[in-house]
C-alpha cells in the first residue's frame, strides 16, 4: 500500500509559511492541510551545536502549536539552518546583512541543516537531515543584483537555491538539493512511513 493511501485516515496538517515546503509536500503526492499560523520565539541555547539546532527549533514549533491533536492528525513542522564557517545564518533583516552572508558563501562551502518533526497526540518524532553545498566566487555586482532583484529575507542565508543564483553560482551540491530548499522531502516520506507503522492501533 502506498503512503497516500495509508495516510487517507489521517490528516497532516503542515506548520510551515515557506512555500517551498508546500510545493514539496504537494510534489510528493501526499494530502495535506495548512496548519492554522501562529508565532514562536526562535530561541535556542548558546551553547547548542550548530547542526542541533534545527532539529531544536523544528521540535519548538511543534511545541508551540496552540492547539490539541486530535486523533488520527499528524503535525509537520521544519527549519532550516545555513552553517557557514561555523556561523549559524539566518534570514538577513536587511540588505547589507543579506549582502554580507553572501560574502561568506563566496567560493566556499557550506551546510544546511533541515530539522523535521512530525507529532501526533501520543507521540513525536524529530529528525535531520544535512547538505553540503558549494558556492564559486560571486562578484559584489552579482550579490548585489540577486539580493535586489530576488529580496531573499525569507530564506535562511540570504539565498534560493531555486532562484538565479541557484542557477548561476553553485557548483555542486552533497546531499538532498530538496532539503537545501527547505525540506529532505525524500526523508520525509520514509520517515512518515515508519511513523504512521508505529502508531498505536
Amino acid at each position: 500500500m502506498l503512503l497516500h493511501d495509508k495516510l487517507a485516515s489521517y490528516r497532516l496538517l503542515l506548520a510551515s509559511q515557506s512555500p517551498r515546503r508546500r510545493e514539496l509536500l504537494s510534489g510528493s503526492g501526499l494530502k495535506f492541510e495548512m496548519a492554522e499560523k501562529f508565532e514562536v520565539e526562535e530561541c535556542y541555547p548558546a551553547d547548542l551545536a550548530a547542526e542541533e539546532v534545527a532539529p531544536y527549533l523544528s521540535r519548538l514549533k511543534s511545541e508551540g502549536y496552540p492547539h490539541p491533536l486530535s486523533e488520527g492528525e499528524i503535525l509537520l513542522t521544519a527549519d532550516t539552518v545555513v552553517i557557514a564557517q561555523g556561523k549559524i545564518l539566518g534570514k538577513p533583516h536587511s540588505r547589507d546583512e543579506a549582502l554580507e552572508m553572501l560574502g561568506l558563501l563566496s567560493g566556499r562551502g557550506h551546510t544546511v541543516v533541515t530539522g523535521v518533526t512530525l507529532r501526533s497526540s501520543r507521540k513525536t518524532e524529530t529528525f535531520s537531515s544535512c547538505s553540503e553545498v558549494f558556492f564559486r566566487p560571486i562578484s559584489e555586482e552579482e550579490a548585489a543584483y540577486y539580493v535586489d532583484q530576488y529580496r531573499p529575507y525569507d530564506k535562511a542565508g540570504s539565498y534560493g537555491i531555486q532562484e538565479w543564483i541557484g542557477y548561476v553560482a553553485i557548483e555542486r551540491i552533497e546531499g538532498s538539493f530538496y532539503n537545501v530548499m527547505g525540506l529532505p522531502i525524500q526523508r520525509v516520506y520514509v520517515e512518515l512511513e515508519k511513523f504512521l507503522a508505529a502508531m498505536p492501533q
